[in-house]
């Protein structure tokens, strides 16, 4: 008869052993915990209607164990609201004291002000951020349909000054915004934010697509990202554009007057976090996402372990499988750096391997 083992045990020899190994597949880089969706406000580009459920404390502090115990570079705290949970600073406290860096986006509500500020710092929080989706109030309020946001979203930024925390700004990019690049990046360097995290625009439904960028749309952006992240302070980060390490990979390639080839530039290319490379989102429910805009779920973290699910779920595994990819991607030389968006080909071909509609790279 078979000796039992405790699945605590288990879970915990597994997360070593995979931590051992370096790269995306033997954890993620980041991991996003949307730790409510209860939100008082209602933009107009919410994606979904979920309930209102979320798992509890006893098992948000053994999911940050496993995050602990693979190593995970950064928990980013996600919401709905996340100020809606009374164990917020109990969770971020637990973090820090398991070694595990977070950072917050919030909405700036009412409760957004000097002292809870000051209290989410002492927990251990790394970073706080906010949305920001336009460089003026006009076009910031018009795209959340909140009025007075950017407004209370430029108060709360300068009281994490005060405090003396780190900000990041989120920006989700689409057609309605994207003209608006030059004078937001004029705006983050005068707010002296330590990321700005730019999101390219993904729609829930295929007949959402006409706010998504055309594929040369996305090459002017990348020009701008590029242009600006040469001469700025802080550092630029993008979800949902992993194309844009294959426009980094040209631009270097071409600055040092050589060739964009997979035999000599991929191998020393860095390689982008993508849809289950290096990135898990875990929603509300606990349902382990390798995108947050896949509706797809390897597993639940509170029935299994996130090492087992980042490691050995069939859809974890088969979207690290370049070989995977169809059409343009799987024939392009240099998908191990970029590999497209899975979560747009899902979205507008019901086929996550097919090719990223929005790429203007011809192999």
């Amino acid at each position: 008869m078979e000796a039992w083992v405790d699945p605590r045990q288990k879970n915990a020899e597994r997360a070593a052993a995979v931590s051992k190994t370096s790269g995306y597949r033997s954890r993620p880089l980041q991991v996003t915990w949307e730790v409510t969706n209860s939100n008082n406000w209602k933009p107009v580009r919410a994606r979904t209607s979920r309930s209102f459920q979320q798992f509890s404390t006893a098992e948000g502090f053994h999911l940050i164990e496993q995050i602990a115990e693979m190593h995970v570079p950064l928990l980013a705290f996600t919401g709905g609201d996340p100020l809606t949970r009374p164990d917020l600073l109990p969770l971020i406290e637990f973090a820090s004291e398991h070694s595990v860096r977070t950072s917050l986006t919030l909405l700036p509500t009412v409760k957004v002000e000097g002292e809870s500020i000051a209290e989410l710092k002492a927990c251990g929080l790394m970073r706080l951020a906010f949305w920001l989706n336009g460089s003026t109030p006009g076009l910031n309020d018009r795209f959340w349909a909140i009025p007075g946001l950017y407004r209370r979203t430029m108060e709360a930024i300068g009281l994490c000054h005060e405090m003396q925390l780190p900000v990041q700004v989120n920006t989700m990019i689409s057609r309605r915004n994207f003209q608006n690049l030059d004078p937001m990046i004029e705006l983050l360097t005068r707010l002296d934010v330590s990321l700005w995290h730019v999101f390219f625009y993904v729609p829930a439904r295929r007949d959402e697509a006409s706010d998504m960028l055309t594929a040369d749309e996305h090459e002017q952006v990348f020009a701008k990202l590029y242009g600006a992240s040469r001469r700025v302070n802080f550092q630029i980060k993008t979800t949902e554009g992993q194309h844009y390490q294959r426009y980094l990979l040209q631009q270097r390639v071409r600055e040092s007057r050589g060739r964009l080839n997979e035999a000599t530039a991929v191998p020393y290319a860095p390689r982008g976090v993508n849809d289950g490379k290096g990135f898990v989102f875990i929603n509300s429910r606990g349902e382990a996402h390798p995108s947050r805009f896949l509706p797809l779920s390897g597993g639940n973290v509170t029935k299994q372990s996130l090492a087992e699910i980042y490691c050995e779920s069939q859809l974890f595994v088969s979207l690290r499988d370049v070989s995977n990819l169809k059409g343009k991607c799987g024939r392009c030389g240099v998908r191990t750096v970029c590999g497209g968006s899975r979560a747009r080909a899902y979205v507008m071909s019901g086929d996550m391997f097919a090719s990223d509609p929005c790429c203007a790279y011809e192999p």
